[in-house]
């Protein structure tokens, strides 16, 4: 259901076509909700035909069309209550810490790969959590950056902090991880040596 609630919130800065919104998410709703294009544009049909988007044809190219989507007051009125309801926290399934928790049954050096492979996604993903805050602090990511064009300064300011907020949480558990993988390093090594 969160899909639907992240193509809303991406859609209320501008409307979209299913190309931008894909580009779009890629670079800022993905990091707290991934999805692939192969759920994005079923999930477009699905709003469109509940009434909470509505399309228009723009043109492509010299000859083609497509479809610039756009959030309906329905839209809007639905986003904004699920925003005020209250959140069900949910259980983790992460395939990391399942492993982990049986590293004994794994060869020393294969362990030692897997911890090397998930400090290096986690390195990436934190440069990454890192530069778009750094984007939003500065007002220039270009999601927010056109939300921002429709708002007030007083309207802006909570737009823009909440974002922030939100990353700076984003950068804490990639930092929590990342001290999670050293640990894991300095505990293959008290056990299998270095």
């Amino acid at each position: 259901m969160s899909l639907r609630y992240a193509l809303i919130a991406l859609l209320t800065g501008r409307p979209m076509t299913g190309y931008d919104i894909s580009k779009s998410f890629s670079r800022s709703v993905a990091h707290v909700w991934h999805a692939p294009d192969s759920q994005i544009y079923p999930e477009l049909n699905r709003l469109e035909r509940d009434g909470l988007l509505k399309s228009t044809e723009v043109r492509w190219g010299q000859k083609g069309t497509k479809k610039e989507y756009h959030v309906t007051d329905e839209g809007l009125a639905d986003f904004r209550a699920w925003m005020e309801s209250p959140l069900t926290p949910q259980r983790q399934r992460d395939p990391a810490y399942l492993k982990a928790a049986y590293f004994d049954f794994a060869d020393p050096a294969s362990v030692r790969e897997q911890l090397r492979q998930q400090q290096a996604y986690w390195q990436e993903h934190l440069g990454l959590l890192e530069a778009t805050r750094a984007a939003l602090v500065e007002r220039t990511h270009p999601t927010l950056a056109a939300r921002l064009s429709q708002l007030t300064e007083r309207e802006a300011e909570p737009a823009v902090r909440y974002k922030v907020y939100a990353y700076d949480g984003l950068i804490a558990r990639a930092r929590t991880e990342l001290a999670w993988i050293a640990d894991g390093f300095a505990l293959a090594d008290e056990l299998h040596g270095p």
